[in-house]
């Protein structure tokens, strides 16, 4: 019988156990962790991602880097180092040394805190407005540098910055806890020295003065500013409808009223067959209610799948009971009965619509920044006005990969260039260069995709469709823009390389 008790890494392993380039799955003082060898050496951390600790041994190692398989993290295996969203959190690391032909894992490293560098730029007060994705990363990012001035960060919502993909999946399907929402405990933000205001808009920016005024009145001066003010829900004005009657998803606030209705519905309907829409229509048939989805176009997001796929997450949905009115749209609502176009009629004791956001631009409009449908940035992410950065889902940048400037709304996205905009603002340079990826999930099966393409003149699927294992690859004049993959986590980590390597760095 096979002994599969994993190794004690403390009390070591023979160096020819374990090939070069290779990761070992072992245990050290009870901890699940990883035994990677670069050439002659040899290195140990935490086996699971920070972010939803998924099996690290699973990803994928390029050089000093392993990329997570489930949502791209990436860490440096030399100190445990989080160095990309959507992990924050560093993995735990131990000493290795090497005695007799075998190499062991010894004391637990404790990393020395890092210090402010002499070349930073000369910055007292950095303020961030949006408590979302890119805020929340840009100013975890600034104190992790060793950034020590005053960060103020405003955010219009009620609740703290939360983990904004899981309120459409697992929360609002009812198999994640509320508490699980929050990206960061309200303690946090007091250890870190972070002023984070909620309930709290920004009204003009002052460029010449370095000031923002806020809506109460204050005025805030700034060295640096980040505006990372996110998107707004496109709120849908359908005749009959009362006041409140139709939701939508954005906030945890928005989620929560979500699930509430959702305690005492039988049957809903979701007008819109966006990520967000099928999402939030995957929930829904998780918590048993019947689900009605209407949509003008005739295949689910041809326009960002192709045709293949998106009849493949169509008929996904309808093997589990979703029932499509595709082709056409609500025209009125009275009561809980919903007319439709051709003539149907729909009741539901909840309308959810997800039919796209607007880029929140009116305070970068007010400054007289540069828009270009969003917040024209450089490669640096700074705006037309020095000092003054912008990320997320408001900032359109000049995109190495496709030679395109481009405006993504995607989560990660918004960490990651929440990040880079951090290390600007301290004057390191930075050119943000990395490729968009998204995860979307719909009931057990989950689609990745990197890259990104608004256009393509052929779709190449290899692997198949029904069997929930495959690739398909969308090129543009022979070149490869992005690639969506189900089933095939390490192939998708493998393309984000090879698309980030097509760039000279």
């Amino acid at each position: 019988m096979t002994d599969t008790t994993p190794p004690d890494l403390k009390a070591g392993i023979a160096l020819d156990d374990i090939a070069d380039g290779a990761m070992l799955s072992g245990r050290i003082d009870g901890e699940d962790a990883l035994l990677l060898r670069q050439g002659d050496a040899f290195y140990a951390i935490g086996a699971q991602c920070t972010h939803y600790h998924a099996a690290l041994a699973d990803g994928l190692l390029c050089g000093h880097v392993l990329h997570c398989p489930m949502h791209h993290a990436q860490f440096d295996i030399r100190s445990g180092a989080a160095l990309c969203a959507p992990a924050f959190d560093d993995l735990p690391s131990w000493r290795v040394e090497q005695a007799d032909g075998r190499v062991f894992a010894r004391e637990r490293i404790v990393a020395a805190p890092r210090s402010r560098k002499a070349s930073d730029a000369p910055l007292d007060d950095v303020v961030i407005v949006g408590g979302g994705a890119a805020g929340l990363a840009a100013a975890d990012r600034l104190r992790r540098e060793g950034y020590e001035g005053r960060l103020t960060m405003l955010s219009a919502d009620a609740d703290p910055p939360c983990d904004r993909p899981n309120l459409s999946k697992d929360f609002l399907a009812g198999t994640a806890e509320p508490a699980w929402i929050p990206l960061k405990p309200d303690d946090w933000y007091r250890g870190q020295r972070i002023d984070l205001r909620l309930n709290t808009r920004a009204e003009a920016i002052d460029v010449a003065a370095r000031k923002l005024r806020l809506a109460s009145g204050e005025s805030l001066p700034f060295d640096a500013l980040l505006l990372a003010t996110g998107a707004d829900p496109v709120q849908l004005e359908v005749p009959g409808a009362t006041p409140g009657q139709v939701l939508s998803l954005r906030s945890f606030a928005d989620s929560r009223a979500i699930v509430a209705r959702a305690a005492e519905a039988r049957s809903a309907l979701v007008i819109g067959a966006s990520f967000i829409g099928l999402e939030v229509a995957a929930s829904l048939r998780t918590r048993g209610v019947e689900v009605h989805v209407v949509a003008p176009d005739a295949v689910p997001m041809q326009r960002v799948l192709g045709p293949e796929l998106g009849a493949f997450v169509r008929d996904l949905h309808a093997s589990h009971g979703v029932i499509f009115h595709l082709g056409t749209k609500v025209t009125s609502v009275d009561g809980r009965r919903a007319t439709l176009a051709d003539g149907t009629t729909v009741e539901a004791d909840l309308i959810v619509a997800g039919v796209g956001v607007r880029p929140s631009v009116a305070l970068a409009e007010q400054a007289g920044l540069t828009m270009d449908r969003g917040v024209s940035v450089d490669a640096y992410l700074q705006t037309s006005a020095p000092g003054i950065f912008a990320a997320g889902d408001i900032a359109r940048w000049p995109d190495p990969h496709s030679g395109e400037r481009i405006r993504v709304e995607h989560w990660a996205l918004a960490e990651r260039q929440g990040q880079v905009a951090a290390l600007n603002m301290l004057g390191r340079q930075q050119r943000f260069d990395i490729s968009p990826f998204f995860w979307s999930q719909h009931y057990d099966v989950t689609l990745q995709y990197v890259g990104h393409a608004e256009r393509w003149d052929a779709i190449e699927i290899d692997g198949s469709l029904e069997g929930r294992d495959c690739s398909v690859r969308y090129r543009l004049g022979g070149r490869v823009l992005a690639v969506v993959t189900i089933g095939r986590d390490l192939e998708s980590l493998r393309a984000e390389w090879a698309l980030e390597s097509d760039v000279t760095r």
